[in-house]
């Protein structure tokens, strides 16, 4: 297993739509074990493909709390099949856009169809945090922000800001 480097804000990969994985291998296997070590390793609590620069439908998620054994879920290929009409407003954040928080509103419940890391079928009913951070992942891979559903006005500094950060990162000293 390796941390790999997590691609940030404005990297115009973030915003790709990742492809289907097509047969579940050592390979990928080995890709969601890396994902896993890089997102304890930030630490975080869910973590895409694409956040590692990988346009793959790979989802790693732990939402298990410090006191508790590490509880990991691995989502090959998912997809939200039912949700709820009742929404759940929570604080996020995002592994890729660092120290940036905004409450965002979604389903409170979800049940998400996905392949394990064996690539058998599944089927999960979700809600509380599980259910949000299930989303906030799916919509990183169809090339979608948490930001995206914050107010312009607070999207467009967010954006701002890290254009700004990573324009200054390159100049030369």
């Amino acid at each position: 297993m390796a941390v790999r480097e997590i691609i940030k804000l404005p990297d115009p990969v973030l915003k790709s739509v990742s492809t289907p994985v097509e047969q579940v291998t050592e390979d990928v296997r080995a890709l969601l074990d890396d994902m896993l070590e890089t997102m304890y390793d930030a630490p975080g609590i869910g973590l895409a493909a694409v956040q590692i620069g990988i346009a793959k439908r790979l989802v790693v998620i732990d939402i298990a709390n410090e006191e508790e054994p590490p509880d990991p879920i691995f989502l090959i290929n998912p997809e939200i099949v039912w949700w709820s009409e009742e929404t759940a407003e929570y604080e996020e954040g995002c592994l890729s856009i660092p120290e940036v928080f905004g409450d965002v509103t979604r389903p409170a419940e979800v049940r998400v169809r996905y392949q394990d890391r064996e690539g058998q079928p599944c089927e999960r009913q979700c809600e509380g945090l599980l259910a949000t951070c299930i989303q906030h992942e799916i919509d990183h891979l169809n090339g979608v922000l948490f930001i995206d559903l914050l107010s312009r006005l607070k999207r467009d500094r967010v954006v701002k800001k890290f254009t700004k950060a990573a324009k200054q990162a390159k100049e030369p000293a």
